[in-house]
């Protein structure tokens, strides 16, 4: 278990995340939403050690993040982050290769068991075929891909993500999520994404939690949390929510401006 209590943290212009409690166990698929700066990436950094909360703790497995080594955390938690600046020319397998390092011994190496399992996550990503490819000549769904399987390449208990979709066509976007959801229903690796798209968050996540100036307003299953009243209320939108024909998940149509003032008018069944 990952677990977040009481949790507070403050940059030197105010509270970014206050009184958080969270728990990410075993076999969890959770979205992380809110607005910009509801303080999203924050949280991620303080449930993977990167900061010390001011107030509350995190623990993982029951023992308190801030006293576990580096090495100790990454072979448990992994983290993708929102962008990854690779200044060298590393090839596919290269880049993957580097998940490996909370378990390589000093003047050692890669060992016949890490390659193994650099050669069974890039086989359960994808991306097999791109092993001599440079990571910098790769599309983005491409390099997304990549760096996903360095994650897994640590054997994670827990995998937090960064907006995995960002800056990515449609495509990529479902092809990324649908990936992140078969690994966590076949490895049973928990995963905790902060997106900003609510829809593909409502599609594709189990459970989800929404982020306000830096506190949990709501968590849930899709459907209890994406309410229209709530959105309003935290995204100062106004909005239609509507099952999706195929999924039933919830789904978010923005009202344009122009035709609010006219009064909503129901295309099909509110949520």
């Amino acid at each position: 278990m990952l677990r977040a209590e009481d949790l507070c943290f403050s940059y030197f212009n105010g509270r970014v995340v206050s009184h958080v409690n969270l728990a990410l166990g075993t076999g969890d698929l959770v979205g992380l939403i809110g607005p910009n700066g509801s303080g999203k990436t924050t949280l991620l950094k303080l449930l993977s050690g990167v900061l010390k909360p001011a107030l509350g703790h995190v623990s993982l497995e029951g023992r308190e993040v801030q006293a576990l080594e580096r090495r100790e955390i990454a072979r448990r938690v992994a983290v993708v982050p929102q962008e990854l600046h690779v200044p060298f020319p590393f090839t596919v397998r290269e880049m993957v290769s580097m998940g490996r390092t909370p378990y390589v011994r000093p003047l050692v190496g890669l060992t016949a068991e890490d390659r193994q399992v650099v050669h069974d996550v890039m086989g359960a990503t994808g991306i097999g075929d791109l092993a001599g490819r440079d990571f910098a000549t790769l599309s983005g769904g491409e390099q997304q891909r990549v760096i996903i399987a360095m994650a897994l390449a640590q054997e994670p208990r827990f995998l937090l993500l960064d907006e995995p979709t960002v800056h990515l066509d449609l495509n990529h976007q479902v092809e990324i999520l649908e990936l992140i959801r078969r690994l966590n229903r076949e490895k049973g690796v928990a995963v905790l994404a902060a997106l900003h798209d609510l829809n593909l968050a409502a599609l594709y996540f189990d459970r989800l939690v929404l982020l306000n100036r830096g506190a949990i307003v709501a968590t849930g299953t899709p459907t209890q949390v994406l309410t229209a009243a709530r959105i309003l209320e935290v995204f100062s939108a106004s909005v239609l929510v509507e099952a999706h024909p195929v999924t039933r998940a919830p789904q978010v149509t923005v009202v344009p401006l122009s035709q609010q003032a006219a009064g909503s008018r129901d295309s099909g069944p509110r949520i």
